[in-house]
């Protein structure tokens, strides 16, 4: 149900508000460039200070933007059951194509607690999918590879976003579930080594800047092109860690904001402006990969 290159999209702000209209363009962009998706309010779009109404408010924009030329998976999850259940339903009211799920966070709930969470929140939206959100270095917490087997038998929960970094733990839930889940990269960096033992995609944080790329190296891969795919993914290895020099979204947002012009680089506490050093770093990289105004 849920392939190819998917864009954690960025939240654009301006006075304090959500800018719709940078939105707007930054979605149209991203769908000229071929990507297969569009995932709002998530880490990258900065949900942790987005309020219920204004989550609704992108998600319903979002669905309004894309016109069904590309999915919308709404990012609804949080650390409360009972709110991640009222947010799914509303995206799910508002036309969602899924829902991504986030490991409940700073709770600490155990594994039996985590499986409980995701099975309630099924349970309450029995016919909306499900992309389960696995990110342990933002939420302290994992699900286990025997966790994700059992919840990967509930015919609504259809995919992991997988964002340990963790290589091996991947293969292993890929060789636990089988075509039960369908397995994206949560890391733009191990997107090309996954989909090589069974992942079938990327939610994406550098497609904000060059979805292009991004697509053209899923394709490259579906193609069997394994050669350039892979001087496409070394290429931009250094662009992939260059967007985590800081808490993501602030490198990836200034990036778009200065590149692009599709947005500006505003932020929410307690989230803070880049620093000058980390620009420097990011320009370097920008340039020998020839982004710029002009390659957008």
């Amino acid at each position: 149900m849920f392939q190819g290159v998917y864009t954690a999209i960025i939240t654009p702000f301006r006075n304090g508000g959500v800018d719709f209209g940078g939105l707007k363009e930054l979605i149209d962009r991203q769908i000229s460039a071929g990507v297969d998706g569009i995932i709002p309010c998530g880490t990258t779009g900065e949900s942790a200070t987005l309020s219920e109404d204004e989550t609704a408010a992108v998600i319903e924009k979002t669905i309004e933007f894309t016109k069904g030329r590309v999915k919308v998976i709404a990012g609804v999850g949080s650390n409360d059951t009972a709110k991640t259940i009222r947010m799914g339903k509303r995206a799910h009211e508002l036309g969602a194509d899924g829902l991504l799920v986030i490991t409940p966070y700073y709770n600490k709930p155990t594994q039996l607690g985590l499986i409980t969470h995701f099975k309630a929140v099924s349970d309450a939206l029995p016919t909306a999918p499900i992309m389960l959100y696995n990110v342990p270095g933002r939420t302290g917490i994992s699900l286990s590879v025997e966790s994700i087997k059992e919840l990967a038998k509930i015919d609504t929960i259809v995919a992991l976003k997988e964002a340990t970094g963790d290589m091996a733990f991947a293969a292993r839930i890929i060789s636990a579930c089988g075509d039960d889940l369908a397995i994206l990269s949560g890391d733009d960096i191990t997107a090309l080594p996954l989909w090589s033992i069974g992942g079938v995609g990327v939610v994406s944080v550098t497609s904000n800047l060059i979805p292009d790329r991004m697509v053209e190296m899923w394709r490259q891969f579906r193609r069997t092109e394994s050669l350039a795919a892979r001087r496409n993914h070394h290429a931009l290895v250094p662009l992939f860690d260059g967007l985590f020099i800081e808490a993501n979204p602030i490198p990836i947002k200034t990036l778009v904001a200065k590149y692009t012009g599709c947005c500006g680089r505003e932020l929410r506490l307690p989230m803070t402006p880049l620093s000058v050093e980390a620009e420097a770093v990011l320009d370097v990289i920008c340039r020998r990969l020839e982004i710029g105004p002009e390659s957008t």
